[in-house]
C-alpha cells in the first residue's frame, strides 16, 4: 500500500467525524433532499440578490454566488440541491460552479443543521486550551456526537477548523456568534439559555 494511500485511509475517520462522512462531497438523494423538493426564494430575498447583484460590474455578476448561497441558507436552513440550482438560476451561472462552491466552504451546509448549529474549533490552539473537554460537554449534555443532530431538531453538533479566534481559544461558533475563552460549565450555561430559548451574550467569557 503506498504511502498517500495510507495517508488518505488514516485521514478518513477524521474527515467522517468532523464532517459527517461523505455527505459534503458528493450528492445522493434522501427524503429531504431531492429535485422534487421545491425551493424559490421569496419576493424579499429576490430584491437582496438584485441588489447585491448590483454591487459587481457587467460582466462580473457571477461573484455574487457566494453572498447569494448564504441568502439561500439563511432562508431554508441549509442548501438541498433544488436551492443550489435556483441559485445558480439567479446568478447565471452553471449548475456546476454552484456545486464547486458549495463543496469548497465548510460554513454551507449540505445536510439539514439544528435550530443552533455549534461548531467546536478543534485545530491547535483551541486544542491545546481544552477544545476537547468543551466537545466532550456538549455531547454529555446534549447526547450526540460531532456530525449529530439532537431528536428534537434543536441542536447539531460539528468540530471544524480553525474559525480566526486563536487569541481566545478555546471557541464555539453558534449559528453566527462567537462565544470565546470557554470552560466546561460555560458551556453548559450557554446550551440552557438556547434551551430556555434565550440568546447567550456572544464574545469572551
Amino acid at each position: 500500500m503506498s504511502l498517500a494511500l495510507k495517508a488518505f485511509r488514516g485521514a478518513y475517520p477524521l474527515v467522517q467525524k468532523r464532517f459527517g462522512g461523505t455527505g459534503l462531497m458528493v450528492h445522493r438523494d434522501t427524503n429531504d433532499n431531492n429535485l422534487a423538493v421545491k425551493f424559490a426564494f421569496t419576493p424579499e430575498n429576490l430584491k437582496r440578490i438584485e441588489a447585491i447583484k448590483g454591487i459587481y460590474p457587467e460582466g462580473h455578476k457571477s461573484a455574487a454566488l457566494i453572498p447569494v448561497l448564504d441568502l439561500a441558507q439563511r432562508q431554508h436552513g441549509w442548501l438541498p440541491i433544488s436551492a443550489m440550482h435556483e441559485v445558480a438560476k439567479v446568478c447565471g451561472v452553471p449548475r456546476m460552479r454552484v456545486y464547486e462552491v458549495a463543496t469548497f466552504y465548510t460554513m454551507f451546509n449540505r445536510q439539514p443543521v439544528g435550530k443552533h448549529f455549534l461548531q467546536v474549533c478543534a485545530t491547535t490552539p483551541c486544542m491545546l486550551r481544552g477544545a476537547e473537554s468543551i466537545t466532550a460537554c456538549i455531547e454529555k449534555k446534549l447526547g450526540i456526537h460531532a456530525g449529530e443532530t439532537t431528536a428534537d431538531g434543536l441542536f447539531t453538533l460539528a468540530e471544524v477548523e480553525c474559525l480566526g479566534a486563536c487569541v481566545n481559544a478555546p471557541m464555539v461558533q453558534i449559528n453566527d456568534d462567537y462565544y470565546e475563552d470557554l470552560t466546561a460549565a460555560d458551556m453548559n450555561e450557554i446550551i440552557d439559555e438556547l434551551k430556555a430559548g434565550k440568546r447567550p451574550i456572544p464574545g469572551p467569557k
